[in-house]
């Protein structure tokens, strides 16, 4: 049997001294791509994603009361720039919503290439936001930080929860929070927007990730997706086909229909990068290597292997098949990128504090 894959209880209010939390990075199978909210982190579709069992970021928040400013680290190297004043201003909305004013010393390990479009902030965000929510006495429940963990950054929302996760874009016409606020309001918005785990049949998928290049992007997610969004002809389409592809890929999900799960994965993905690429200018992440492997992919088809690609933002590519081909897949990619690395993934856990002294 799985490991239980949904998030961990929230802590009572009261808040403690420090608190470490775990998360692991997710895969979007339908994806997110494009704002409508930039401050709020309010995407314009909703997702659906696989939680993975490798690569977590392990996050320690310590209150520092006598401090004047945040402290923040990661792998040890103190954060500069945007990447910190990130943390700093998620910090400052945990700070605002529990009525406290200490500052924090916030020490993360990554084990995820950061800015490589493997989900670094995902697993980041959601285990920033679990451990900053019991420093600061939130007691949120797992909806409650899956709202929270989006502020930082989109995708975390999902990486709250385990195995498979939809996250709702809150939209007009979308999914209604339990409230009596009006619809066009900014809290409503806000609440509507979360992460919940999707049913699925007991199947046992896996996913290869091809990581071609793990340097940090040339242009980041937020610009290629503003740009896409802004200047793309194809954007529109897309978004409309991604909620389609939604509504089929939770049926097929619900059945464990690995071959018309990879199909749906596929041709939201590529169709994701087409987007990209008819934007103006264009946004390119597929590199040669990224082509090689995508015709390695269709050759495992052609040879009987349920194999299917899928691509976030960047050149590196995640192989969806079922756990018994992975070794197979994992040579096939191999040798189709033979200057990159491989790893192989299956359905992870949420996010989760940790006891004291655990790792």
């Amino acid at each position: 049997m799985r490991p239980d894959h949904r998030a961990a209880p929230a802590p009572e209010r009261g808040g403690t001294r420090s608190a470490t939390a775990v998360a692991h990075p997710n895969i979007a199978l339908i994806k997110y791509w494009g704002k409508r909210d930039d401050r709020l982190v309010l995407p314009r579709t909703d997702s659906l994603s696989m939680t993975l069992d490798i690569l977590p970021t392990t996050t320690r928040v310590r209150l520092t009361p006598d401090a004047e400013h945040d402290e923040v680290t990661l792998d040890g190297v103190p954060l500069e720039g945007e990447a910190r004043q990130r943390v700093v201003a998620f910090l400052a909305l945990v700070r605002e919503r529990a009525g406290v004013s200490h500052h924090a010393a916030v020490d993360s390990e990554n084990t995820v290439p950061t800015g490589a479009g493997l989900a670094s902030s995902a697993s980041g965000f959601a285990a920033l936001a679990v451990a900053a929510s019991a420093v600061y006495g939130l007691g949120l429940d797992a909806t409650a930080l899956s709202r929270l963990a989006r502020r930082g950054s989109g995708s975390a929302a999902r990486s709250v929860f385990g195995d498979f996760a939809v996250w709702h874009s809150g939209r007009p016409g979308g999914p209604a929070p339990a409230t009596d606020l009006p619809p066009d309001t900014e809290p409503a918005a806000d609440l509507a927007s979360y992460a919940e785990p999707v049913p699925s049949a007991e199947f046992d998928p896996a996913l290869v990730i091809a990581v071609v290049n793990a340097g940090p992007k040339a242009v980041s997610s937020r610009e290629a997706m503003r740009r896409t969004v802004e200047t793309s002809p194809l954007y529109g389409p897309w978004a409309a086909s991604s909620e389609t592809d939604l509504v089929e890929m939770r049926a097929t999900l619900r059945r464990g229909d690995l071959d018309a799960v990879g199909e749906i994965a596929e041709r939201n993905a590529l169709g994701m990068h087409a987007t990209m690429l008819a934007a103006r200018p264009a946004v390119r992440y597929l590199s040669a290597p990224t082509l090689d492997v995508l015709d390695s992919v269709l050759r495992l088809r052609r040879d009987g292997v349920s194999a299917y690609a899928t691509m976030d933002a960047g050149p590196n590519v995640k192989v969806l098949c079922r756990r018994a081909d992975a070794d197979r897949v994992a040579e096939a990619v191999r040798g189709a990128a033979p200057g990159g690395s491989v790893l192989i993934a299956g359905r992870g856990p949420g996010a989760r504090l940790l006891a004291e002294g655990e790792r």
